[in-house]
């Protein structure tokens, strides 16, 4: 099984930019699409933004698109979720994710994903 676990997340204001970071255990890692999924109090997991095995390919939702970057190092086991200026809507507990099998065309789904890390807080003040 694959662990995650979210760090980076914090409070900030609006228009700040926080990074966040997800370390993956095991030596598989490079064989996982990662996305990241949000989630506020009374709302279903959202999805933000996926990234390919590889890296070469990442996939945004649109509220992020623009403002937020994922990418992965695969040597270090670890993807990060760059968010620039960030805004109010943007609060979250933000979760990684790990789908053995899921193509980027389906990686906003979150049935796609095995594995979930706890979750890291973030807070964007206005």
């Amino acid at each position: 099984q694959v662990q995650l676990v979210e760090s980076g997340g914090g409070l900030v204001q609006a228009g700040g930019s926080l990074r966040l970071s997800c370390a993956a255990s095991g030596r598989t890692f490079s064989s996982y699409t990662m996305g990241w999924f949000r989630q506020t109090p009374g709302k279903e997991r959202e999805f933000v933004l996926a990234i390919s095995r590889s890296g070469l390919n990442t996939y945004y939702a649109d509220s992020v698109k623009g403002r937020f970057t994922i990418s992965r190092d695969n040597a270090k086991n670890t993807v990060y979720l760059q968010m620039n200026s960030l805004k109010p809507e943007d609060t979250a507990v933000y979760f990684c994710a790990a789908s053995p099998a899921a193509r980027l065309g389906v990686a906003s789904m979150e049935s796609q994903y095995a594995y979930w890390g706890q979750g890291t807080q973030v807070t964007v003040s206005s």
